[in-house]
């Protein structure tokens, strides 16, 4: 029997027992039967079996024995091929391992039944009518990226299988070629998708685990953030508690310089550590004796020098805490003065930290127009007059420059929303904790007031 016969009567003999599974318009049986001569043509054997009876079988148990990837459902596969007899042999070949196939006559044949059905592999001839195999492999690179094509040719042009492995190909088949080297380059192709998906589905997981991961480390950090904020508050209430004489003076400081800030555009990080530092700028006081602290005459020279000391505690204090080490040197240089006569280090001009010149500002302020042991308090006007009059001295110019362009009225507005003398204690407070993180302070004085251009400079 030639071997065209043998692969006849392979492709019919297991092709009766699962008819069904090829999904194809023509009759299969009829048309290898009318096949069947001209499969003995003087150019050969599409496919070479020289163990027909039985091929499949081994082939699929050397491929178990193997570890083969390919998943139990059955994989779909479209022959295109402008042959019908070739179509259909593959078709019956691929049938009988276990694949389901469709059959294409021409590439916008296949093209109509990629964009209806899904499929797992396409292979599809070089030449036919409506155009070569290279115009149907870059519409499924274009259309079906991931699915795989593999090319077949009775050419054996080596240039032309270089070609379409460049254009995506997975694979290239010469004709003739017999069961065992179709059956590999299927399955290759098929574990190669299946290794496509695995990957494409291990990386959408992984995106989606990397969101809920980074959800939950949002949260956390959101939470430690209130809690610092909690804290710092709580010390601030602490400090101003023990003397009784400058209650809410933290509370005003900070919703001062945070004014202040925002007029001089400074950035939502250095606000941030502005603000931490202004509420607990007299955090080292706690070291300072009650005998001196709340005393009501005026302080003696050695007295003055223990005060002096408490720039220096609180920077001690908070320097070793790592997100508040910024926040310390404001703590350390609010007593500095712009002309280098401040203490404890008597810096001098810009070499005094930014936030440190803004709050020395602020501080003058709340000084200036709250009650205190050695003066009654000032208008918001008179307190203007003061501050101009030390800038260059005591001040940084570029700062009362942009302090003298907000209104008093400003100024007293946030006095009374800062400290609850309007009815409101709690504001201040529970803008600080329902805040994501200090960068969002910039925006507290705008949170607060009714008119747009309260704020607005001149």
């Amino acid at each position: 029997m030639t071997p065209a016969r043998k692969a006849m009567n392979f492709a019919m003999n297991d092709l009766r027992p699962s008819q069904k599974a090829v999904r194809r318009s023509d009759d299969c049986s009829a048309r290898l039967q009318q096949t069947e001569s001209e499969m003995t043509s003087e150019s050969g054997p599409i496919l070479e079996s020289p163990d027909a009876s039985g091929a499949a079988r081994s082939l699929m148990e050397d491929t178990k024995a193997r570890g083969s990837r390919i998943p139990s459902k059955q994989p779909t596969i479209l022959v295109v091929d402008d042959d019908s007899s070739i179509r259909l042999l593959i078709g019956s070949a691929l049938e009988c391992w276990g694949y389901r196939v469709d059959l294409a006559s021409s590439g916008n044949e296949a093209k109509e039944m990629i964009d209806r059905d899904s499929f797992d592999l396409i292979l599809t001839d070089m030449l036919m009518p409506d155009g070569d195999g290279f115009t149907l492999l870059d519409w499924v690179r274009a259309n079906r990226p991931g699915l795989p094509v593999v090319m077949v040719s009775a050419a054996s042009d080596i240039g032309m299988a270089i070609d379409s492995m460049h254009r995506g190909a997975c694979d290239y088949l010469l004709k003739p070629f017999d069961h065992r080297k179709l059956f590999e380059t299927i399955r290759r192709a098929l574990e190669q998708r299946l290794e496509i998906l695995h990957a494409r589905a291990y990386e959408h997981n992984l995106k989606k685990e990397l969101r809920i991961r980074t959800d939950m480390l949002r949260w956390a950090v959101n939470d430690l953030q209130r809690t610092h904020e909690l804290m710092l508050l709580t010390l601030g209430d602490a400090l101003d508690l023990r003397d009784s004489e400058t209650e809410g003076h933290s509370k005003r400081v900070t919703a001062y310089s945070i004014a202040l800030a925002r007029a001089l555009k400074i950035s939502p990080r250095e606000i941030k550590v502005l603000a931490q530092g202004a509420l607990l700028h007299d955090v080292g006081k706690i070291a300072i004796p009650d005998a001196i602290l709340r005393k009501p005459s005026k302080l003696t020279e050695e007295e003055q020098e223990i005060m002096r000391a408490h720039c220096v505690r609180g920077y001690e204090m908070l320097c070793r805490i790592p997100f508040l080490a910024d926040a310390s040197e404001i703590v350390l240089s609010h007593h500095e003065r712009f002309d280098g006569s401040g203490y404890p280090r008597r810096l001098r001009g810009s070499k005094i930290p930014l936030g440190a010149r803004v709050f020395a500002v602020a501080d003058t302020l709340d000084a200036i127009t709250s009650d205190r042991p050695y003066h009654k308090a000032s208008s918001f006007a008179a307190a203007r007059d003061n501050i101009q009059e030390g800038s260059g001295t005591q001040f940084d110019p570029t700062v009362v420059e942009a302090f003298s362009k907000i209104s008093c009225e400003v100024w007293l507005k946030l006095r009374e929303e800062s400290v609850g003398e309007g009815g409101d204690r709690v504001l201040l407070r529970e803008v600080f904790l329902n805040l994501p993180d200090f960068s969002g302070l910039q925006d507290f004085i705008a949170m607060n007031f009714s008119d747009p251009q309260a704020l607005a400079v001149s």
